[in-house]
């Protein structure tokens, strides 16, 4: 598999990712959706394990499907997210991401719809784990405006695209690039002065 998103990953993983998502496509798009609103909820709050574990336990047995395949499908899943975060991909590149991985257009649609309106909650989590471990060097950004799109809506919207410089405190540098659309990047300030303030609480 060629897909960017996942080319860190090792092979059989991929092969497993795979597997796992024609898993996914014998679902129908109510179950599949609740899959995708739980996987969003436990990243906006991974202390809430507990829970996540009786919503599946909950779902396997309302779906008659086995607990332990369950977890594994959801696991794989999970990863998706996690790895857009990563790579900072556009909303664009995890739809297509999703469709290389076998997930129908319908289900393609849903996942990254949701992926839009949570990715700058998520970006701005990743972040301050990321600060937690890193120190930040430099902040460089620049708008730009869609020229030209798949979708017709989107010619004309203005994104934003940020690099961050990191220090591990060994004196290496590693970027980190995020794209936002306008709307999202002012949800992520909105985020980021919130942790400013809890830390400035804390401090």
């Amino acid at each position: 598999m060629s897909s960017s998103q996942f080319g860190s990953l090792r092979e059989d993983v991929l092969v497993n990712l795979k597997n796992d998502m024609q898993t996914v496509e014998k679902f129908d798009s109510e179950q599949f959706n609740q899959l995708v609103q739980m996987i969003f909820s436990f990243l906006a709050d991974p202390s809430k394990s507990s829970q996540l574990f009786n919503q599946l336990e909950t779902f396997a047995e309302d779906n008659n499907v086995s607990l332990p395949g369950l977890k594994n499908v959801f696991k794989s899943l999970l990863t998706i997210p996690n790895n857009a975060l990563k790579k900072g991909s556009t909303a664009a590149t995890f739809h297509e991401e999703l469709r290389s991985l076998g997930l129908s257009e319908e289900k393609a649609d849903y996942f990254t719809e949701q992926w839009k309106k949570n990715m700058a909650t998520l970006s701005s989590m990743a972040l301050g784990q990321t600060l937690m471990v890193n120190r930040l060097v430099d902040v460089d950004w620049k708008f730009g405006v869609t020229l030209a799109s798949s979708e017709i809506t989107k010619v004309g919207n203005t994104f934003v695209q940020l690099k961050l410089v990191l220090s591990n405190g060994t004196g290496e540098l590693k970027n980190s690039y995020m794209e936002l659309s306008l709307q999202q990047f002012y949800s992520f300030l909105h985020e980021m002065e919130r942790v400013k303030a809890s830390l400035e609480i804390l401090s």
